[in-house]
């Protein structure tokens, strides 16, 4: 069985930041409505950050970093949380006319995806808040480090085609204790899983990451659909939390589900892999490196490889 799976719409905005990384995979995904499946690349699930790579080379700003975009803001109504109790964030989209917005397309079976990460990119969360008829989301979250996050709306109004990544700051109330990176690395563990990240990272250029997924040592090869496809891939740039979220080429569920990404510059960035087995969704985490383009790369002494440390070709 051959399910295509199509990239959609998710962080287009983060072209930019992460180029062609949104812009993943071109195939058609059968386990999303037709009317639910984005037109094109844009601000989210299907370009890598308005519209992929071109949108990246013509200079648009990352996804995510932005509070407004496109006539829209992010209206976060819960602007600080405590640390290691169960609290409810409460946000709100609001038009060029300061009025919430209720109508969404839906992408991914979502009107919205709502993601969540630290400022040191040790912690993250993928949540799917509910919308009340007047337009207030809220998700309930239960952060066990102190410090400051950042939030990230993805959606795409249903007055509009463009679909927007808008990002705002959240605070973390209690003890802060700011953690190193992890060191970049090819080996994920999560929950008995073992996650070997394949390919490179590329900056400037389209590249293949090529998640592996095994189990007691034998390769998972039913991967279940999560949201419409067989794994989500959210990329944060380390230093400003630009945003990605691309979703796999066409492929088997499992065990390799491939992306195409383009990170738009040199540097370290945070890797999320979700995935779902066994009726549980999973995060497996990577910190990966993208090297300069080639051209830069001669003039300022880099080999311009963008693999994973530890990963050999």
């Amino acid at each position: 069985m051959n399910n295509a799976l199509r990239t959609t719409a998710f962080a287009a905005a983060l072209a930019a930041t992460f180029g062609a990384a949104y812009g993943v995979g071109r195939g058609v995904d059968p386990l999303v409505a037709a009317e639910d499946r984005p037109a094109g690349q844009h601000g989210g699930h299907d370009g890598a950050g308005e519209g992929g790579a071109e949108a990246a080379a013509a200079g648009h700003a990352p996804g995510g970093l932005q509070i407004s975009d496109g006539g829209y803001t992010l209206a976060l109504e819960t602007p600080v949380v405590p640390a290691g109790v169960r609290s409810e964030i409460r946000f709100a989209v609001k038009d060029d006319s300061g009025r919430k917005v209720t109508a969404y397309r839906r992408e991914h079976g979502k009107e919205l995806h709502f993601i969540l990460a630290s400022t040191d990119l040790t912690q993250y969360r993928h949540l799917h808040p509910v919308r009340a008829a007047d337009g207030t989301w809220s998700t309930p979250v239960d952060l066990p480090e102190a410090g400051g996050y950042r939030v990230f709306a993805d959606f795409t109004p249903a007055a509009g085609a463009e679909n927007l990544t808008l990002g705002a700051d959240l605070a973390v109330s209690g003890a802060y204790r700011p953690a190193a990176l992890p060191a970049p690395a090819a080996v994920a563990e999560v929950d008995g899983y073992r996650v070997t990240l394949g390919g490179e990272l590329r900056a400037g250029r389209a590249g293949e990451l090529r998640p592996s997924i095994s189990r007691n040592g034998r390769p998972v090869t039913d991967l279940e659909p999560y949201l419409g496809a067989y794994g989500h891939l959210v990329a944060l740039r380390a230093g400003d939390l630009a945003y990605l979220h691309v979703h796999p080429n066409e492929g088997d569920p499992g065990p390799v589900v491939s992306f195409t990404a383009t990170a738009p510059s040199a540097g370290t960035y945070r890797l999320f892999l979700d995935f779902k087995h066994q009726g549980k969704v999973r995060t497996a985490a990577f910190t990966v490196r993208a090297a300069a383009p080639a051209s830069d790369a001669e003039g300022h002494g880099e080999s311009g490889s963008g693999a994973p440390a530890g990963h050999t070709h």
